[in-house]
Parts: structure tokens; C-alpha cells; sequence
């Protein structure tokens, strides 16, 4: 019977589908946009930065393609080595001459000409494990020692090496959806409202501990106490987004490209695209996020069994708080920190992985009800 019912396979959720596909195109165009007058001047190429994006692009929807034709169950078996194979990599890119260091976080590791992100596919494989624990020992989640301890404590081991690089970002959205997936398995408030508070106590002391973070809380109360330093990112982006208006300046002329966004293909190309395409551009953008979301709670709430439920919950809650990050900080929300916008931002392992991952929410909405 348990065989019977995952063999009944409906099409994929073609929504979802084609709204990824257009964020992508958008990305595209935007990352040619944000980038052609810095990589004509660095690489004497406006459209460096334009093919790599459309050669992960590709790559990454061959990926989302070929993960939307294996049943996500198979997951299942795999997930603890997938689990044991991204903490490996983490620990290898902490080793000195062998990590790559960019930004000051030694987070990359050099495969020929490109490069990888471990934390990127932690991020994922710990989704992935975490649907599988969660799953199978359901009960114990209310139970503070048996349950939430072991989970929730696994995600700060991981958190703890992601640091060491260090990348408070990514490991803040990997924490963030991993806390999500635990609160929607039946875990009590009242342990969440404890760990909250250690949670809390932590984070002080994470940005207590690092100089460079002191800053980016003091630039993001007032950035113009620091306008050629701490504050330079923040105030320049709501100068390219303040102009847009509510039409925008149109396509391709945006000003703050010219070197003053530093690489606003990155984790800036939000300000560039408010820049150019205006207030009306940037809520399209926001609603297909939206539409995407409801995609996903949507697959979630109709997927057969607790594994798919929760993985679906997890791929979703992933992709929404790294958008909710990102947008907080081009607009001076939220402090500074390096998360790139998903589908849009120039990037190869963050790309790749968001579409592989999309991928395997497809896959689930073939067997949802």
C-alpha cells in the first residue's frame, strides 16, 4: 500500500515552475545591467559576470530538472551521508592554503576555474536531514532532551564551523529555516521561548566578539556617522532606490552602478533593479517571491507523508528568509550581512543550489494531493 500510494505521480506545479524560470530571467538581465560597467573595467568585458550567471543558470536548471524526475523519498537514505559529507567540507575549507578567502571569510574551496561554498550545501543537506529526523521521531520533539536538544544542537555544531569562516548570514538563514522546520514539527513554545533568550545572549556576543560587526550595527542605527566607511553600502543603496521612483530611470540606467554600489550584482542587485525599474518593478519582483511561498506551503500542506511536508517546509522557509534578509538590508532594515537575493544575484553555488533545491519542491508537488 506504501508503494501503491507514491507511484500515483501528477504534473509537476507549473506555477511554481514558470515562476522560477522568470525570477531567473529577470536575474539575468539585472546581473548584465548591475555588472556590464564594473566588468568592462576590471575584466575589459561588459559581459563577464552576464555569461557566467547564464552558464550556472543553465546549470543549475538541468539540476532543478533532473531533481524534479527523482522521487524526493530516495532523500531519505542519503541523508545522513549528505549530512556528514558537507561537515567535512566545512572543516576542509577552515584549513588554511587549502579554503579560499574572499571578503575576509574563508568560505570557498577552488574546483579548477570555479569555485564551491560548502555552507550553501550545508544548508540544504541540513534540511534535508532535519525532514528525515523529524519525521521518524515526531513525538520526541516535545520533549526538551530527547527531541529538541539533539536537533536543534546539531544545526549550532554546524553553525558553530559556518562562524568559523566566518559567515553570519548564511548560517543565520540555515539556523532561521531549521528553527522553522522545528517549530512547525510540534515542539513546545515554551522551549523555544527559553532557547530564545540563550539564542539572543549568543548573538550579542557573536557581534561583541567581532569588531567589523560593531560596526555594521552602529552604521546601520546611522550610517551617516561613517558615510566613506561602515555606513558606504547602505547609504548608496538608498540612493540608487530613493531615484527609482515609482517608475524607475528605465533599463540599464541606473547611476549608482558606476562604482559606487561596490559589485551591486552581489548581494545589492535589489537596489540596482528599484534604480532602474522603480517601486513598480521591485513589488513585481516581491509578489512572484510571494506567489512562490504560497506555492510552497501549498505543496507542503498536500505532500503525502511527514518527510515530504517538512522538506517542503524547509526548501520554502529557506528561500523566503534569505529574500526577507536580503530586501531588510537594501533598505536599511536590518544591519549589513553578505546573503544574496535568490534567482537574482550573481553567484554560482548559491544559484545552482537554490535551483537544485526548487527541484526537489517540484518533485513534491508531483505526488502532493
Amino acid at each position: 500500500m506504501f508503494t501503491y500510494m507514491y507511484k500515483q505521480k501528477s504534473a509537476p506545479d507549473y506555477m511554481l515552475l514558470c515562476l522560477t524560470l522568470a525570477l531567473l530571467t529577470i536575474g539575468l538581465v539585472m546581473v548584465y545591467s548591475a555588472s556590464a560597467a564594473w566588468a568592462s573595467y576590471r575584466f575589459e568585458d561588459p559581459y563577464f559576470f552576464a555569461k557566467r550567471q547564464l552558464f550556472f543558470g543553465g546549470t543549475g536548471v538541468v539540476l532543478m530538472l533532473g531533481m524534479m524526475r527523482i522521487d524526493y523519498w530516495t532523500w531519505r537514505t542519503y541523508s545522513k551521508v549528505l549530512l556528514l559529507i558537507c561537515f567535512l567540507l566545512l572543516i576542509v575549507v577552515l584549513i588554511p592554503g587549502v579554503g579560499l578567502v574572499r571578503g575576509g571569510a574563508r568560505s570557498w574551496l577552488g574546483v579548477g576555474a570555479f569555485s564551491i561554498q560548502p555552507s550553501e550545501f550545508m544548508k540544504i543537506a541540513m534540511i534535508i536531514f532535519l525532514a528525515w529526523y523529524l519525521a521518524k521521531y515526531q513525538k520526541r520533539i516535545v520533549s526538551f532532551k530527547k527531541g529538541l536538544v539533539p536537533s536543534l544542537g546539531l544545526v549550532l555544531i554546524a553553525f558553530g564551523l559556518i562562524m568559523l569562516q566566518p559567515d553570519l548570514g548564511t548560517g543565520a538563514v540555515m539556523v532561521a529555516t531549521c528553527v522553522v522546520m522545528i517549530f512547525v514539527s510540534g515542539a513546545r513554545i515554551m522551549h523555544f521561548a527559553l532557547l530564545g533568550l540563550l539564542g539572543l545572549a549568543g548573538f550579542v556576543g557573536l557581534i561583541a566578539s567581532a569588531p567589523y560587526r560593531i560596526e555594521r550595527i552602529q552604521s546601520f542605527l546611522d550610517p551617516w556617522s561613517d558615510p566613506l566607511g561602515s555606513g558606504f553600502q547602505i547609504i548608496q543603496s538608498l540612493f540608487a532606490i530613493g531615484p527609482g521612483g515609482l517608475f524607475g530611470m528605465g533599463l540599464g540606467e541606473s547611476r549608482q552602478k558606476y562604482f559606487y554600489l561596490p559589485e551591486p550584482q552581489t548581494d545589492f542587485i535589489f537596489s540596482i533593479l528599484a534604480e532602474e525599474m522603480g517601486f513598480l518593478g521591485g513589488l513585481a519582483v516581491l509578489l512572484c517571491f510571494l506567489l512562490l511561498f504560497w506555492r510552497g506551503i501549498r505543496i507542503a500542506l498536500g505532500a503525502p507523508d511527514l518527510f515530504g511536508s517538512f522538506l517542503a517546509i524547509g526548501i520554502t522557509t529557506m528561500i523566503v528568509i534569505q529574500v526577507m534578509i536580503n530586501i531588510g538590508v537594501v533598505t536599511g532594515l536590518i544591519p549589513v550581512t553578505g546573503i544574496t537575493l535568490p534567482l537574482l544575484s550573481y553567484g554560482g553555488s548559491s544559484l545552482t543550489l537554490m535551483l537544485l533545491s526548487i527541484g526537489i519542491l517540484l518533485n513534491i508537488s508531483q505526488h502532493a494531493r
